[in-house]
């Protein structure tokens, strides 16, 4: 079939089996060829082929809510639903979205980026339907890995409790982004393989039915017998514990299976839960293959290699900031390493190998990473949590209540921090320095360079209370590890370039298009002063003083909010130490920012050579002149 002929979903309906089965062979080959070219999350796409599709052969989209958990697994989604000629911008700058977008399509009735969050939602928009009388069907649909999420269990809990209407699609690959861990992971694992279970239950359910509606004392006794019988073949019927009727497990790459149970489902009353197996990465050898999690998303590939494009000679971030704490906590045996679900993101299996009695893999649950932080820190350990910064706001309150509240030897290894590009506006890594700067105790720092980093994670382990360290995407710079630097005070910063007609101040990788702009501007005879912010908090105050006491202007330029951001925090300090120098900032201004390649997000805010060139000569206004005259 001719895919980017598909303009809208409802053709699904009239195909036969072996159609679907061609159209689903059609689409793998579609994605695998245009996941080269961009890039993209194509592991999680190739599994759920042919459940996309089923799920708009038996459902009436957009009428029927399909809510995406993540929406990292919503490509073909969006093939059915007429976008495949925008594939070719897919995660691209002013491109077509990786997850779902509700400007792209009425199809998209729900965005998210981040786990765990379809069944609350769809616990709302299945009262809404209620409350205004109206008969759609919802139906999220969630992947085993998601349904550790704490979030994802208190919807649960309530839709259950509710026995509120809607269709629940569990996804089950035995992997999320890395595999996946935990007890609910092991439960699921049961049920896939416990075969007697589900003969049996369906078993009984037709004898029960087929029991004559005469007086319910029959009918009661084989209901009991049943629901006590279940549990010498499973270990606890979850789902159905919590009033959930479970159907499954079904093959997810057979379209007869998914038909059938999707027909069952709609034929009751109150939350009916499909357990779908699938395999991820399936239809293509390197990633049907992939046990790390490599293929979950990346870069542009060599089709018949499986070989990723584009790598790097320097290390990643990641790499350097596992690597050194796992060489620290070679000698020193209290240090543990913890992550959310990200061991292979955030470049932890090396720990994980070589130290695997400490490490902890808490699955998708940072507000349980948070807080088990806390409580390793509370018992005598140095904790490192490599998080990502967007996946941080979500253990916010265990962040204030639980580590800084106690001032406890917690290390946050803030990683992706900054612009990420391709996976976008859930994901961009810029408000940490906002909600994490109020909490009193808590020391944030963002290296310039992998050397400063290094003794940034010295220096958080030699120190009492929470610290955490920021870092950016991509690789590291490729100093000399061996150069002799001057020992790291907590709140200091370090004068790069000395400059008598503004400051520049700005931190982590940033830095370098200060230092080039600063290049160009000293060939106009413009001296500026520039400052290594790599303590963000505590801010350098002795040197905030003597800069108000020059009364030259100071510019703070940041990849991050400018709300709550250092040139918030520079501002009000210099304003209420009464002094009167002109500051610019320059960063990201109550927006959120889309997906695309980061140097033309950069370009976009306005944090380029040229326009913190231009911005300076405007700040130092005419005096400059008079400046290269001297």
């Amino acid at each position: 079939m001719n895919i980017y002929s598909i303009d809208e979903p409802s053709f699904v309906k009239k195909l036969n089996e072996e159609e679907l089965v061609q159209l689903a062979s059609d689409i793998r080959e579609f994605l695998i060829e245009s996941c080269a070219v961009t890039g993209g999350h194509i592991g999680a796409n190739l599994g759920v082929v042919e459940l996309t599709i089923a799920l708009h052969k038996y459902f009436d989209s957009p009428s029927d809510k399909l809510i995406f958990d993540v929406g990292h697994q919503a490509y073909i989604h969006k093939i059915l639903t007429g976008r495949s000629a925008d594939f070719a911008t897919l995660r691209q700058y002013k491109g077509l979205c990786g997850f779902p977008k509700m400007r792209e399509s009425e199809h998209d009735v729900w965005e998210a980026g981040h786990s765990s969050t379809s069944l609350s939602a769809a616990m709302g928009f299945a009262k809404a339907r209620d409350i205004k009388g109206e008969k759609n069907h919802v139906v999220p649909i969630i992947g085993d890995g998601a349904l550790t999420g704490g979030m994802a269990l208190e919807a649960l809990n309530h839709i259950g409790s509710d026995k509120t209407n809607m269709t629940i699609i569990l996804n089950d690959n035995e992997m999320s982004i890395a595999p996946n861990v935990g007890a609910l992971h092991n439960m699921l694992g049961r049920m896939r393989t416990n075969a007697q279970y589900n003969k049996f239950k369906h078993g009984a359910e037709g004898f029960i039915e087929r029991l004559p509606q005469v007086g319910t004392t029959l009918r009661d006794l084989a209901d009991r017998f049943k629901d006590s019988t279940k549990y010498m073949f499973v270990d606890g019927i979850f789902f159905e514990e919590l009033g959930i009727k479970y159907i499954g497990p079904v093959d997810g790459h057979n379209f007869e299976d998914l038909g059938a149970a999707i027909k069952t489902s709609k034929e009751y009353d109150g939350p009916v839960l499909i357990h779908v197996i699938t395999k991820k990465g399936k239809g293509y050898h390197p990633a049907e293959h992939d046990k790390l999690g490599i293929w979950h998303g990346l870069g542009p590939y060599k089709i018949n290699t499986g070989e990723v494009l584009g790598t790097k000679k320097t290390e990643s971030w990641s790499a350097f900031m596992s690597n050194t704490v796992l060489d620290r906590a070679h000698q020193d045996e209290t240090i543990v390493a913890m992550t959310p679900a990200m061991p292979v993101g955030s470049k932890l299996t090396k720990f994980q190998n070589e130290l695997p009695e400490r490490f902890f893999d808490t699955g998708i649950a940072e507000q349980h990473a948070v807080t088990m932080a806390a409580g390793l820190a509370a018992a005598g350990m140095k904790p490192y949590l490599a998080i990502y910064s967007t996946f941080l706001q979500r253990g916010y309150d265990q962040l204030l209540h639980d580590v800084d509240r106690q001032n406890l030897n917690v290390l946050l290894g803030i990683d992706r921090s900054g612009l990420v590009g391709a996976d976008g506006e859930t994901h961009q890594g810029v408000f940490d320095i906002s909600f994490i700067a109020p909490l009193p105790n808590i020391t944030l720092m963002m290296p310039k360079d992998e050397k400063e980093a290094e003794m940034m994670i010295d220096l958080s382990f030699e120190t009492e209370g929470p610290m955490a360290i920021r870092y950016p995407r991509g690789n590291v710079q490729g100093v000399d590890m061996k150069e002799n630097r001057k020992p790291l005070e907590i709140g200091s910063w370090e004068v790069l370039r000395e400059g008598r007609d503004a400051a520049l101040i700005s931190y982590g990788p940033t830095l370098y298009t200060v230092l080039e702009a600063a290049d160009s501007l000293g060939k106009e005879g413009i001296e500026v002063k520039v400052i290594n912010a790599r303590f963000i908090k505590p801010m350098d105050t002795a040197l905030l003083n003597s800069l108000g006491e020059s009364g030259i202007p100071v510019f703070v330029i940041e990849e991050a909010m400018l709300t709550g951001g250092l040139g918030s925090m520079v501002s009000t300090y210099m304003n209420d130490e009464l002094y009167t120098n002109k500051i610019q900032r320059l960063g990201i201004d109550n927006e959120y920012i889309e997906h695309g390649d980061v140097d033309l997000l950069l370009r976009d805010i306005g944090i380029t050579a040229e326009n913190i060139a231009q911005r300076t000569k405007q700040l130092t206004g005419a005096s400059y002149e008079e400046n290269a005259n001297r």
